[in-house]
């Protein structure tokens, strides 16, 4: 919503697990939010706090707002929760080809749908959306290379 939480998380860890299967010049990563509350803002000191302890910087990155432009330049729109993806194929143009959906679509045996929102919480919900991120980044990653990476 505001990329200073769950969002700049999932760059995170996601980029941290490209790299680590040699695919970062693949594969370009990057977050935003459907709002423009903290735009220019670093990502949120406790998020930063537990990424850090798993061995993830999260300290260089930024928010930003979505732009019509992400429809075009990226292949893959996640949503952290409902209210997000609605939002995001509100303001989709027309000729978007990339796929919106959600996050942890990409971790079907969690039985959730949505990213639970740290921000009011205390640490633990930081590290439960760490955990949560990791599983759907293994998930993505593998869908990525097996739909996307096939001819590259």
């Amino acid at each position: 919503m505001g990329n200073i939480c769950r969002s700049p998380t999932a760059e995170g860890v996601f980029q941290q697990l490209v790299n680590q299967h040699a695919l970062g010049e693949v594969i370009k990563i990057d977050s935003a939010g459907t709002h423009a509350y903290h735009v220019g803002n670093p990502p949120d000191r406790r998020a930063q706090a537990a990424a850090l302890k798993r061995g993830v910087d999260l300290s260089i990155q930024r928010a930003r707002r979505v732009s019509s432009d992400d429809f075009i330049q990226f292949d893959f729109i996640l949503a952290m929760d409902q209210d997000n993806l609605m939002d995001l194929q509100e303001i989709a143009p027309s000729d978007s080809r990339c796929e919106l959906s959600l996050f942890l679509d990409h971790a079907p045996h969690l039985d959730y749908r949505e990213v639970p929102d740290p921000y009011y919480g205390g640490v633990s919900g930081f590290e439960r959306v760490l955990d949560m991120i990791q599983t759907a980044s293994e998930g993505l990653l593998e869908h990525i290379k097996n739909d996307r990476l096939r001819t590259v």
